[in-house]
């Protein structure tokens, strides 16, 4: 059992209720669930185009939907960070004493063999224990 469950959450994917309903299988008494959604902020030319109020509001519009999916959720604590998600999600986990990482991952296709998945850098270089849930036609 674990006393500290980091569930990664994408915002378009349909996983993150499986993901939760593990940790929760996983969490030892008195353990606490975070729910952390990584913000990734549009990068290389396309970022020229955007000035700071428009990649704050696409921030705050992505804190209030994970608030708003998490509502009814009353033992996961929310939050929201700016980052690479694969990077971001390993250094969350080192710094705030994660022993569980539960993320969903979709059928890997070449591109991910070549560049590697966000799961696969997380299970790579993750502190802690990771269980990875494969997505199914329905959930993704």
């Amino acid at each position: 059992m674990y006393k500290h469950i980091l569930v990664p959450m994408a915002l378009d994917h349909g996983i993150g209720a499986s993901a939760l309903e593990i940790a929760r299988r996983l969490l030892a008494d008195g353990g606490k669930i975070t729910a952390l959604h990584i913000h990734e902020a549009p990068q290389g030319s396309v970022s020229a185009y955007l000035d700071d109020s428009m990649v704050q509001d696409a921030f705050n519009r992505s804190k209030e939907r994970l608030e708003t999916r998490m509502a009814d959720q009353p033992d996961v604590s929310p939050v929201i960070i700016s980052g690479h998600s694969g990077r971001s999600i390993i250094d969350y986990a080192t710094s705030h004493d994660i022993d569980c990482i539960v993320l969903g991952s979709h059928k890997p296709g070449l591109r991910d063999y070549l560049l590697g998945s966000t799961a696969a850098r997380v299970v790579r270089h993750a502190p802690c224990a990771v269980h990875v849930l494969r997505t199914t036609p329905e959930q993704s």
